[in-house]
């Protein structure tokens, strides 16, 4: 079982690296285009499909914040009908 542990371990390592990744590859200025957008939601779906083996909670909670890469930011564009800047 120490070699599988190991793997376990190298492999949870390569899944924190990747998400360093793809969170910077998440900014807004990245991601304008629709098809940047759709290439990230497909990493991020990637990942959680990798992650949900593991037991490794930091890679449990890039996988949440990654997840929350793909949100709409929401803006306030008006107040009691008046336009806010």
């Amino acid at each position: 079982m120490g070699k599988l542990a190991t793997i376990d371990v190298a492999l949870d390592e390569m899944l924190v690296n990747l998400a360093a990744i793809v969170l910077r590859l998440s900014k807004p200025d990245v991601t304008r285009t629709p098809e940047a957008r759709r290439a990230l939601a497909q990493s991020v779906h990637q990942y959680a499909v990798c992650a949900a083996r593991s037991t490794d909670p930091r890679v449990h909670e890039l996988k949440l914040q990654l997840e929350e890469t793909l949100k709409p930011s929401l803006r306030i564009v008006a107040i009691d009908g008046v336009k806010v800047s």
